[in-house]
């Protein structure tokens, strides 16, 4: 979790600078972290966790997910049948007028293939989001998905696997 919240204040924090900017003040947000006895890490896996943060930046495909446009750090709370009232914080939110896509940054050393080998967990918080959101922005079409820092791609979720795994959390 530690590792997760330090790569999304990176990629929230350096997404809004030019790209020669990027390397300086997330050496910065390194050192800060360091010196926070809050929340340390190994100090070996930091800059590592900087490499995969400028390499997802710099990631041609993953450019609309860091656009002026595009929301960071989103806080959603809906009530969700069957499973009463969900709050989560949505690391990338892309709002238009038909469609609603919410991004969760997931730093995971080993990264699936294909959406059926994501972990159930991650599915059912993407799941909680799509069920937030269609709540939210009625008549919009949701898409959820996770950008995989470790091998900087977009992994889009289908709505279907999503849901069936929100449903298993009230089933049990």
């Amino acid at each position: 979790r530690r590792t997760g919240r330090l790569s999304a204040r990176q990629l929230e924090t350096l997404a809004p600078l030019p790209p020669e900017a990027r390397a300086a003040l997330g050496e910065v947000l390194l050192r800060d972290h360091l010196a926070d006895p809050q929340t340390p890490l190994n100090a070996e896996d930091l800059p590592n966790l900087l490499q995969e943060a400028l390499a997802v930046l710099a990631a041609p495909d993953l450019a609309r997910f860091f656009a002026p446009e595009t929301l960071s750090e989103v806080p959603v709370s809906a009530d969700v049948p069957g499973l009463g009232r969900l709050h989560g914080q949505i690391d990338r939110l892309i709002v238009t007028p038909a469609r609603v896509t919410a991004v969760d940054f997931k730093t995971n050393r080993t990264v699936p293939t294909e959406p059926g080998q994501v972990p159930e967990g991650l599915l059912r918080q993407m799941g909680a989001y799509a069920a937030a959101l269609a709540q939210i922005y009625p008549g919009r079409v949701v898409e959820t998905g996770l950008i995989w820092t470790a091998t900087a791609h977009y992994m889009p979720l289908p709505h279907d696997l999503v849901t069936l795994a929100l449903a298993r959390t009230g089933a049990s």
